[in-house]
C-alpha cells in the first residue's frame, strides 16, 4: 500500500471517529435540553440510531448512495466485501475507510430528529424512521450530491453536508414535529407559549463542546487525503464560525429580550458550524466568521418562527440544522472564493449562487416530502406518540422503567415536632 494511501486512511479514520464521538455529544445536549423525566429515552434513541444506521447504511444505504449512478440513485454496491469496486467510492482511499465514514454520517442525520420529538414520540416507530431515512432518505440525497448524481454533474457544491447531511435532517424533523405535534402544556389554548424548561444545562453545554471538536473530523475529514494545508484551512473556518454563531445568538437575543440565554447561545454555536459546512473549503476565514454571525441570527429567529407556527422543537434541530443548513449552502455562492468556486461577491457572477439555491431547495423538499409520507403514514397505521399519561409521568419510568439519576426516594417536607436537620424520607413509590 502506497504511503499516501496509509496516511490518508490514517487520516480520514481519526475523522471519522471524531464524527462517531459527535453522538455522545448530540446524546448529552438532546438530553440536557429535553426534561428531566425524559433523559433516558432521548439516550436510548440516540444509541439506537447509531445502531441502526450502522447497519441499514451497510446492508443498503452505501450502494444507494455510490453505486453504479442513474441521476437519481446507486444501483450497486449493497453489502459490500473489502475488495469489491464501488462506482462513487474514491481511489485514495481503502473501501472500508471510506465507507466507515460515510457510516458516521448516515447516523448523523437521522439523530437530528431525534431532539426534535423527544418527550413524546413513541421509540419503536422512530427506529423504524431510523430505517428508512438510512436506507433511502439520506442515501438519495447523498447520491444526488456526492455519489456522481444530477447535483454533483450540474456543479452544486456541499462540501461537507450542510444540505446533504443537516437540511436533509432538518427536514426531516419538520415532517415528524407536524405529525407527532407539540408536548403537552407546550402551547395554551389561550395562544401563550410555555417554556418548558431543559433540566441539565451543563450537560448540553459539554454536549455542544463536544460536537464543536468533532466537527473538526466532520468538516476536515471531508478532504478524504491527509492534505494538511486544505485540512489546516477548513478546521480553521469552521472554528471562527463556530465562534461568530455563539455570540452572535447571545448578543442578538439580548437585544430581543434583554437576557442571555445560554441554551439559545449553544444552538448558535452549532448554527455557525452547520452554515460553514458546505462552504469549509471555498470560504476564507473573514468571510467565515460572517456566515457564523449570520447564522446566530438565524437561529434566534427561527426559534421564535417555530413558536409563531406551534411547532414545538425541545433542541432547536430545526433552527440549527434545517435553516442554517440551506443558508450555508446559499452562502457558497455568495462567499466562496478558491480555484474555480467563484461567488457572486467575488465576482464569480449569479449562475453558481442559482445552483446552490436550487439544489439545496431541492434536497430538503425531497427529505421533507419523504418524511411526511413516512411519518403520516405510522401515524395512520401504527402509533406514533405516547399515550398520554407516559407523556404526563416521563418516559424514563413508562418505557423504560427506570429514572436518569436513580432517584429511589423523595424528601418530604419536615414534621414540626422534630427538631433535627436530618429530612424525613420515604420510599418514593
Amino acid at each position: 500500500m502506497e504511503n499516501q494511501v496509509v496516511l490518508n486512511s490514517i487520516w480520514v479514520l481519526l475523522s471519522a471517529f471524531l464524527v462517531f464521538f459527535m453522538h455522545a455529544g448530540f446524546a448529552l445536549v438532546e438530553s440536557g435540553f429535553s426534561r428531566r423525566k425524559n433523559a433516558v429515552i432521548v439516550l436510548l434513541k440516540n444509541v439506537g440510531v447509531v445502531s441502526i444506521a450502522s447497519i441499514a447504511f451497510y446492508l443498503i444505504g452505501f450502494g444507494f448512495m455510490f453505486g453504479d449512478s442513474n441521476g437519481f440513485i446507486g444501483m450497486s454496491g449493497f453489502a459490500p466485501a473489502a475488495n469489491e469496486a464501488v462506482a462513487g467510492a474514491p481511489d485514495s482511499l481503502p473501501l472500508f475507510v471510506f465507507l466507515f465514514f460515510q457510516l458516521v454520517f448516515a447516523a448523523t442525520a437521522t439523530t437530528i430528529v431525534s431532539g426534535a420529538v423527544a418527550g413524546r414520540a413513541r421509540v419503536a416507530t422512530f427506529f423504524l424512521f431510523t430505517v428508512v431515512a438510512s436506507t433511502l432518505i439520506y442515501p438519495v440525497i447523498g447520491h444526488w450530491v456526492w455519489g456522481g448524481g444530477w447535483l454533483a454533474e450540474w456543479g452544486f457544491v456541499d462540501f461537507a453536508g450542510s444540505t446533504v447531511v443537516h437540511a436533509t435532517g432538518g427536514a426531516m424533523a419538520v415532517a415528524a414535529v407536524i405529525a407527532v405535534g407539540p408536548r403537552l402544556g407546550r402551547f395554551s389554548q389561550n395562544g401563550n407559549v410555555n417554556r418548558l424548561s431543559a433540566h441539565n444545562v451543563p450537560l448540553a453545554a459539554l454536549g455542544v463542546i463536544i460536537l464543536w471538536l468533532g466537527w473538526f473530523g466532520f468538516n476536515g475529514g471531508s478532504t478524504l487525503e491527509a492534505d494538511v494545508e486544505s485540512i489546516g484551512t477548513i478546521i480553521l473556518v469552521t472554528n471562527l464560525s463556530a465562534s461568530a454563531g455563539f455570540l452572535a445568538a447571545l448578543f442578538h437575543l439580548r437585544l430581543r429580550t434583554s437576557k442571555m440565554d445560554f441554551g439559545v447561545a449553544l444552538n448558535g454555536a452549532l448554527a455557525g458550524l452547520v452554515a460553514i459546512t458546505a462552504g469549509c473549503a471555498v470560504i476564507g476565514p473573514m468571510e467565515s466568521m460572517v456566515v457564523g454571525l449570520i447564522g446566530g441570527i438565524i437561529v434566534v429567529e427561527g426559534t421564535f418562527l417555530l413558536e409563531r407556527f406551534k411547532m414545538d422543537d425541545p433542541v432547536g434541530a430545526i433552527p440549527v440544522h434545517l435553516m442554517n443548513g440551506l443558508f450555508g449552502t446559499i452562502a457558497v455562492g455568495l462567499f466562496a472564493n478558491s480555484g474555480d468556486t467563484i461567488g457572486l461577491f467575488h465576482g464569480g457572477g449569479a449562475t453558481l449562487l442559482i445552483h446552490q439555491v436550487v439544489g439545496a431547495t431541492a434536497c430538503a423538499a425531497f427529505a421533507g416530502l419523504t418524511g411526511v409520507l413516512v411519518w403520516f403514514g405510522m401515524k395512520k397505521i401504527l402509533s406514533i406518540r405516547v399515550p398520554t399519561q407516559h407523556e404526563l409521568e416521563g418516559l424514563d419510568i413508562s418505557e423504560c422503567g427506570h429514572l436518569a439519576y436513580g432517584i429511589d426516594d423523595i424528601v418530604v417536607e419536615l414534621p414540626k415536632e422534630v427538631d433535627s436537620m436530618e429530612p424525613v424520607r420515604k420510599k418514593a413509590s
